[in-house]
């Protein structure tokens, strides 16, 4: 056995600042010609200030000239805005696609109890929602960023025109301020709550639209009905007392505005009384009046962009943060082969279940752990110790909830212990390279998920450079060859999403398939014959009878029968090893063994 070592890999925190880093010249180039149209827009507006004052004045020959000016301006601007556009549909797609990357790559890192403890729209959200969201609003960010520029320009030069319009003005900036500082407080805590909302009801509909066959055959609609009817409710509850809040701070902002502006109208109008301001002033103060309720409303807008890109980002890079998604942990000790030899020794393991606490009040800044709270603490194993020696058939039997799955999670790192440890070849499994122990194990599961390809891609998964004869050999053992050279495509029939056009049966054959075409030293069958008729069934067997020498397999049956020929069974009863033997050993003295067997038969 040649053993190496193989630099482990650590992950640094990400954030933002990288993606932008990578597009830093176009991004300048943006904001630059960003810059120039809306400067274009500000000249466009004082121009026409300007003609207001010629027109007035009767200077209609330099109007004119006002007016070639102001078209030159526009052409400009327009090109400006045509050219940001295009800048931004090419690299907001590169960095969301990139996010989405990244954030799907940091998903698979994220280990099986954590997936557990979440629910499926928490995932989904923030790696395919979230990302749009954040560079939309960062897009809108700096869109808005410019309107309160220009709205700014214009009010000082409107502010030049009037020392007492120019106080007036300020004092509407500042009171304006605070109530948005107020607002965005709110909207900050209600936004939060509104996307914990809306991740369970997608998680709902994931669950719904994947199990539709099993909701109609079980007569569910009316229960799932009145589940989704209480997390719409629940989410539009939500979302209305975020906009309602929201809703009611801009009424107060905007009447307080107007408010202003006339108050503005009729200072202008004093003035105009007195003979200190000319009607041109005037006109320029009233034409222009729009930009205070720009500027505020920009402020306000800025401000709400800058929340939503805060929770945005939040959610995203939560996901590489170990304290609330933990992921998957690895050694560096590489095995160029692996024999198959496994041993638990003295492992305990606790399922724990978590329930949610919203303490959207509380906004702890220092915390970095979503608030969840332990509901109850499962002990499944403590002090378990047995062996498995290379090449051998073992099976482990039992009733529901004696810990089979749980076990086969454990030998295959999907869950980790407690206490204890499990070898692979005398090796703690948490010292083996993560290459080493992912093809060192093939686990087909109960419900094994197919993918939306062909069967042959499903195939090729498992190994990307197998031959034809090596699937059809794969396809064969799994008794599911026949049924593919039955199809008009063969093996390049398209099976749906979850292989939605297979049987569950068939299904659960070409996830055997897939396996077996990997060819790992270890192969873990969890229930894998349940969904297979008897013919079908026997032929499995065979074929797992026929990898006995080749492999460590490893079988937890539900049907006894599937296990007859395995050399050691281990009989487990609430967590516990209660028997070991063969088969004809335990149906010979073990009771409890021999009735399940005998139920079995009888059904």
């Amino acid at each position: 056995m040649k053993n190496k070592v193989v630099d482990k890999k650590i992950d640094k925190k990400i954030g933002m600042g990288i993606y932008f880093k990578r597009y830093k010249l176009p991004i300048f180039l943006y904001i630059f010609i960003y810059l120039i149209a809306s400067a274009g827009d500000i000249l466009t507006t004082i121009f026409f200030a300007q003609l207001i004052e010629k027109l007035t004045f009767e200077l209609f020959t330099e109007a004119i000239y006002m007016c070639l000016i102001i078209m030159i301006i526009v052409v400009i601007s327009r090109l400006g805005w045509y050219l940001t556009n295009r800048l931004y549909f090419k690299y907001t797609n590169k960095i969301m696609a990139e996010l989405n990357y990244d954030l799907a790559k940091q998903s698979f890192k994220i280990n099986s109890k954590t997936y557990s403890n979440n629910e499926i729209g928490t995932f989904v959200q923030r790696i395919v929602s979230d990302p749009e969201r954040i560079v939309s609003n960062l897009s809108d960010l700096v869109i808005t960023f410019m309107d309160m520029v220009s709205a700014l320009v214009i009010i000082v030069y409107i502010s030049t025109l009037n020392l007492y319009i120019a106080l007036i003005l300020i004092c509407l900036i500042v009171i304006c301020s605070f109530i948005e500082m107020r607002r965005v407080k709110l909207l900050k805590i209600n936004r939060v709550d509104n996307r914990k909302k809306n991740d369970k009801i997608n998680s709902l509909t994931t669950e719904i639209v994947r199990s539709e066959k099993d909701i109609k055959s079980l007569g569910l609609e009316k229960k799932l009905e009145e589940i989704s009817k209480k997390y719409y409710q629940d989410y539009k509850q939500s979302s209305y007392k975020l906009n309602i809040v929201d809703c009611n701070f801009w009424t107060l902002r905007n009447i307080f505005i107007e408010l202003i502006s006339v108050a503005v109208l009729i200072l202008g109008i004093y003035f105009m009384d007195l003979g200190t301001m000319t009607l041109a002033t005037f006109m320029i103060v009233y034409s222009n009046r729009g930009y205070m309720r720009s500027l505020v409303w920009s402020v306000g807008n800025i401000c709400s962009k800058f929340t939503e890109i805060k929770v945005c980002k939040e959610r995203m890079f939560a996901l590489f943060d170990e304290n609330i998604f933990s992921t998957e942990h690895f050694g560096n000790v590489h095995l160029d082969k692996v024999k198959g030899k496994i041993e638990f020794k003295n492992v305990s393991y606790s399922y724990i279940e978590y329930e949610q606490v919203d303490n959207i009040k509380g906004n702890n800044k220092n915390s970095k752990t979503e608030n969840k709270k332990i509901s109850s603490i499962n002990k499944i194993f403590e002090n378990l110790s047995f062996k498995i020696n290379p090449n051998t058939t073992v099976a482990f039997v039992g009733k529901s909830g004696s810990g089979k799955s749980t076990l086969l999670n454990l030998m295959s790192k999907m869950y980790e212990v407690d206490g204890g440890e499990i070898l692979i070849d005398g090796i703690n499994i948490n010292d083996l390279d993560k290459k080493t122990l992912r093809s060192a194990i093939s686990l087909v599961n109960q419900f094994p998920y197919i993918f939306d390809m062909t069967i042959k891609e499903n195939l090729s998964l498992a190994k990307s450079d197998a031959t034809e004869e090596e699937m059809n050999q794969a396809l064969k053992k799994s008794s599911l060859l026949e049924f593919v050279k039955s199809l008009p495509k063969g093996i390049d029939t398209r099976v749906g999403e979850g292989g939605i056009k297979l049987s569950g049966g068939q299904k659960q054959r070409l996830a055997i398939a897939r396996a077996l075409l990997r060819n790992s030293p270890i192969i873990i069958f969890d229930e894998s014959t349940s969904s297979l008729d008897n013919f079908a069934q026997e032929d499995i067997k065979k074929s797992i009878d026929a990898l006995k020498g080749e492999s460590t397999i490893i079988i937890v049956a539900h049907r006894l029968s599937t296990i007859i020929n395995a050399d050691v069974i281990y009989f487990l009863e609430n967590g516990k090893i209660i028997d070991i033997g063969s088969f004809k050993e335990l149906f010979e003295r073990n009771e409890k063994f021999k009735n399940m067997f005998v139920a079995e038969n009888l059904a």
